[in-house]
């Protein structure tokens, strides 16, 4: 399974936004040259942020994004999900989802695995904070610290 542009893009615009804003709104510009990402796509992607809330904008010179809450409190799973990236393993989609993705309407064999899976892929990334992301506290890097329960927002 791959998380599609969308949803890495995002979350990269958001880190470093969480990385350079501090007490300053940052240009989607200034995201991205830092982060190798077209400008009109990030407009795209925080057209979508700003809707749902995770960031807001700020008019003028001066002008650009900030993030509507700190970075500790702002998990990555909202922010893929902003961005209408479904957090999903499987293949069923839609009306097959509760039927099922087999030309009988019928559940595949490992769809309760791939399903599962999806699960847990949300229940990780919504305990991970942009927080966590910038100061590179991630998975095991996280449990080594014995800190686990950080961005636990979800």
């Amino acid at each position: 399974m791959r998380l599609s542009t969308k949803g890495r893009y995002a979350v990269m615009a958001m880190a470093d936004l969480a990385r350079n804003g501090g007490d300053r709104a940052v240009s989607l510009s200034e995201i991205a040259t830092r982060q190798e990402i077209s400008l009109s796509y990030l407009e795209q992607l925080f057209a979508r942020l700003r809707k749902s809330g995770l960031v807001n904008s700020v008019r003028g010179p001066g002008g650009g994004y900030r993030l509507a809450k700190g970075a500790h409190e702002t998990v990555v799973a909202e922010i893929v999900i902003a961005v209408d990236e479904p957090i999903r393993a499987i293949r069923c989609t839609g009306q097959m989802a509760k039927r099922g993705c087999m030309q009988a309407g019928e559940r595949c064999i490992t769809h309760n695995l791939w399903a599962d899976l999806g699960d847990e892929i949300h229940r990780y990334l919504a305990r991970v904070s942009l927080e966590d992301v910038v100061l590179n506290r991630t998975g095991a890097r996280r449990r080594a610290a014995g800190d686990d329960n950080v961005g636990a927002a979800a």
